[in-house]
């Protein structure tokens, strides 16, 4: 089913937006409003939806440069929602956590989602959609939350807010551990990531749409979209083979991937805006930190050729 029948809502390009930049990060120094604007002034002659991830001071920032500079910009609002429940199959290792923290935990995850529907009622203008979660139910993910906690959280958003409600996550969980969510939210919410799975960039759209054609058929009557697929520039072997990931190869993936988006009319937001420092670890090269489609100093990426012509 498609999402703007459904919805309707506008078709129009997509992508992540987070704009933590050298020295800043999540819980410390954030960006600053003019930063926020010159960031959103670079992205807004290509693209319509922004997804942010979380109800943080750095969202509510965004929200406020929308609203006062009266940008053409729509929202898709989440909550990051944190571990309630250890994961000792963290391939990193970060997914254990003592009785305490999971307990403080479980009261933070409650007051995002209370504050994610605060400010949808705050910014209905802006805010399109609403998302009560980020990948917090994949196998490996270190912030792990149960199905029915996420279930009660797209129940309560759906009760007290107009606009749709999903969750985001990675393709494989929705193919079988989160039937019962599927059943509650709007329109489910899919990421892949080729490159993540050793595909080669002559593989990734095929293997794209092969990700997302298997949740779609099994929720013919629900619409799927993708909030997350893209190309890194840089590796240190981490996960990606280092000879699979550059400028050119991303240009090729966004290319093939907007296109295939528009053919097929799935709302898709390209991973991600600017490269982040803080992601991954302190090695230059980690492959966390080069998605984007223009560089940390806000220099574009040669992807923004392609860009600048659509």
């Amino acid at each position: 089913m498609n999402y703007f029948d459904r919805f309707q809502v506008p078709f129009a390009n997509a992508i992540c937006y987070s704009g933590y930049r050298q020295g800043q990060q999540p819980g410390g120094l954030i960006p600053s409003y003019e930063q926020v604007k010159e960031d959103l002034l670079l992205l807004q002659p290509h693209w319509k939806y922004l997804r942010l991830y979380d109800c943080d001071a750095h969202a509510k920032t965004v929200l406020e440069v929308i609203r006062q500079e009266q940008l053409d910009f729509k929202v898709m609002a989440g909550a990051y929602i944190t571990a309630e429940m250890n994961n000792f199959g963290c391939p990193w290792g970060g997914g254990v956590y003592d009785e305490e923290q999971l307990a403080a935990n479980h009261r933070i995850n409650d007051q995002r989602i209370d504050l994610l529907i605060e400010w949808a009622r705050t910014y209905p203008d802006i805010i399109f959609s609403l998302s009560v979660g980020n990948e917090a139910t994949v196998d490996w993910t270190d912030h792990y939350v149960s199905v029915e906690r996420v279930v009660s959280f797209a129940k309560k958003v759906k009760q007290h807010c107009t606009q749709p409600v999903t969750f985001c996550e990675n393709y494989v969980p929705w193919l079988n551990k989160l039937k019962p969510l599927a059943e509650v939210v709007d329109f489910i919410s899919v990421h892949t990531y080729p490159v993540w799975e050793y595909k080669h960039i002559h593989e990734a759209i095929a293997y794209t749409e092969e990700n997302y054609r298997a949740v779609a058929d099994l929720y013919p009557d629900k619409p799927v979209v993708i909030t997350e697929a893209g190309w890194a520039t840089n590796s240190n072997g981490r996960g990606i083979q280092p000879a699979n990931v550059n400028e050119d190869n991303q240009q090729v993936y966004f290319q093939d991937l907007m296109e295939w988006s528009a053919r097929n009319k799935v709302l898709t937001f390209f991973f991600e805006a600017f490269d982040e420092p803080w992601k991954g670890s302190s090695h230059p090269l980690e492959p966390e930190k080069h998605w984007g489609v223009f560089f940390e100093d806000r220099t574009p990426k040669k992807v923004m050729q392609v860009v600048g012509s659509r």
